[in-house]
């Protein structure tokens, strides 16, 4: 017998409910709501050009340095204006550092603290897990914590502060580094990659990015250093408990290009572009677009690019409307972002191949992320030593009277855009669809679901009343709500808790 449960789901960064349509046991159906709406691209109205450097990195505590980057290329795209090459790497450095943090956080605080969960005592790696992952007392937990926490401390050298720091700017950033800030963000880093090499991939970063290929892997995690550290034993534990069969969704994926630095031949930056049902095509935002038949907005057209749209918040009704999300699609096309779809895009070997024989499974998702460090390091050391202390790293970009633009960033959690409209020195238009916006997005138009409700569908659950599965596939994505939504209330936009059925 169909049963349909609707339940709020933590470790998301923000608010989210999640409702399921369970049948014999499998999802049948999904939905990805969104709880809370996000006000900042209404507060941007009729400021100043500069504003957005200040007001929209506090849409995040997170990835504060992704939205500041792509507010600042928004502005460059308008005044076509060039970014000096010491700007361009130090912002990569503190865009790579956010990253690093990000990535090794969500994949044993948010979404291992789940292979912990008694659904799985009977598993042979159920005690195991307990030790690393159990929340506030795991191994691999404290360890993670200690070690990233480091890690912000190289964007506040950089950038004088984190999070919502506003030192890049049109042309570069605001101040160049001395010898010293780089001397010691390079020992952070050390620290950092002597730590990732030694607890979480048993080997030399060298080492992990020879693997080629899922048979090269199998032989890899046969030494027994390496199935001890902490990617290892992911993988282990997400084969026994199933994470490889689980979370496949549409097969369509977006990435944006990097801008102009080295290491994009060697596979570690991205490349950028989109790829369906294996094929890569080039990215071009202008087939960038946000529906809203299933959002709450007010918009009654089909919707459009983010240029042509407005955020016009509607008061929840009994509607078929269920999210506060909008539902970004890329040419018509749900499509996933985040770390796989990097991998996916840049067409690595391994990735492809592990999604080629079980699909964009739960474990091969947390993968993807947990072993990004490995691609980054190496980037980041090759970026400091390219920084020239006698070269500016600021390049006047002119004034911002009258014009459109968007920035573009691949953040911690995949594609970030801004859209912006200046007329007469005053923001007309404003307009963000961050990385959670792509993937937690409810049903479009065409009623196809977004890429986290396909990923569930055929998603068993063993206990109604436990429903750990749903979770790992949600948590999969490394969602970010507050960066998709914020506040309102029945009686208007206001930074209050939405009441559904008051």
């Amino acid at each position: 017998m169909a049963k349909t449960i609707q339940m709020p789901l933590n470790r998301v960064e923000g608010d989210l409910e999640v409702k399921v349509t369970i049948d014999n046991g499998v999802v049948t159906d999904a939905w990805m709501i969104g709880t809370m709406y996000r006000g900042i691209e209404k507060m941007m109205a009729d400021r100043a050009a500069l504003d957005g450097l200040v007001i929209t990195p506090r849409v995040c505590g997170i990835c504060s340095s992704s939205h500041l980057l792509a507010a600042a290329r928004a502005l460059e795209n308008i005044s076509d204006s060039a970014v000096s090459y010491n700007g361009q790497l130090i912002r990569h450095l503190v865009l790579a550092a956010e990253k690093l943090q990000n990535d090794v956080r969500h994949v044993t605080l948010m979404f291992s603290a789940d292979l912990a969960n008694k659904r799985y005592k009977t598993k042979s790696l159920y005690e195991e897990a307990v030790k690393r992952y159990q929340p506030y007392k795991g191994k691999s937990v404290i360890e993670v914590i200690q070690a990233s926490k480091k890690i912000p401390e190289v964007i506040a050298i950089l950038g004088g502060q984190w999070p919502h720091s506003s030192f890049i700017v049109p042309g570069g950033i605001t101040s160049g580094p001395s010898g010293a800030d780089l001397r010691q963000c390079k020992m952070i880093l050390d620290g950092f990659r002597r730590w990732y090499e030694t607890q979480v991939l048993g080997c030399s970063i060298e080492k992990w990015l020879q693997i080629q290929s899922p048979e090269e892997l199998d032989r890899w995690l046969e030494k027994k250093n390496h199935a001890k550290g902490d990617l290892g034993f992911l993988i282990r534990c997400g084969k026994e408990f199933g994470l490889d069969t689980i979370g496949i969704g549409h097969d369509a994926y977006l990435a944006v290009p990097e801008h102009g630095l080295p290491g994009i031949a060697t596979g570690g930056a991205v490349s950028g572009g989109v790829t369906v049902n294996g094929k890569v095509l080039e990215f071009s935002q202008k087939e960038v677009s946000e529906q809203i038949r299933y959002s709450y907005y007010l918009d009654t057209g089909k919707g459009g690019h983010p240029m042509d749209t407005t955020t016009r918040p509607a008061v929840p009704d009994k509607s078929n409307k269920y999210s506060w999300c909008k539902a970004p699609r890329y040419d018509g096309h749900p499509v996933e972002t985040g770390p796989l779809a990097e991998l996916l895009i840049n067409e690595n070997p391994l990735f492809k191949e592990l999604v080629r024989q079980r699909g964009s499974s739960v474990l091969v998702r947390e993968l993807a992320r947990l072993t990004r460090p490995a691609r980054l390091l190496p980037l980041m050391e090759e970026w400091f030593n390219d920084i020239d202390l006698k070269a500016p790293f600021y390049r006047s970009p002119g004034d911002f009277i009258d014009g459109e633009g968007f920035g573009l960033v691949q953040a911690p959690r995949g594609f970030l855009g801004h859209w912006l409209q200046i007329s007469d020195g005053r923001i007309e238009h404003y307009q963000i669809i961050s990385p959670t916006t792509w993937n937690a997005s409810p049903r479009d138009n065409q009623d196809v679901r977004g890429p986290i409700e396909e990923a569930l569908i055929g998603t068993p659950v063993r206990d109604a009343k436990n429903p750990v599965e749903v979770g790992h596939v949600v948590r999969s994505f490394d969602l970010c709500m507050v960066c998709s939504v914020h506040a309102v209330s029945k009686k208007g936009v206001t930074f209050s808790r939405v009441q559904f059925g008051a």
